[in-house]
């Protein structure tokens, strides 16, 4: 989507100033916190799934690229499909025990 049709949190819809665009502060992007200071939450869900069993990873913190490599880290290694955005990672299938293992092996100690 480009720059002139996104949505400014301030409600201003037009504006004849022709810096309209350049003076609302930008948000800064979340730094990713190191792998062992990340409290993950690794649960099983099967809400508004039409009773499929996904495993859902929760609570990272951190930028989205670092989030998406989470993401097909995880998918690979279970061989499943998924996704991975707002924080969250989704893993289809019954998961949990294989994910908790691999995310303590690759330094996320606080798992659970």
């Amino acid at each position: 989507m480009s720059k002139k049709h996104t949505a400014r949190p301030d409600g201003l819809a037009y504006s004849t100033n022709k810096d309209f665009f350049n003076d609302f502060p930008q948000e800064e992007a979340a730094e990713t916190l190191p792998a062992a200071q990340q409290k993950l939450r690794v649960k099983l869900d099967t809400k508004q799934r039409a009773g499929k069993v996904v495993t859902l990873v929760d609570g990272f913190i951190g930028t989205n690229a670092d989030l998406e490599e989470l993401g097909k880290k995880l998918k690979t290694k279970c061989g499943a499909g998924g996704s991975a955005k707002d924080g969250q990672v989704l893993v289809q299938g019954d998961y949990k025990d294989k994910v908790i293992t691999w995310l303590r092996e690759w330094g996320y100690s606080q798992t659970k």
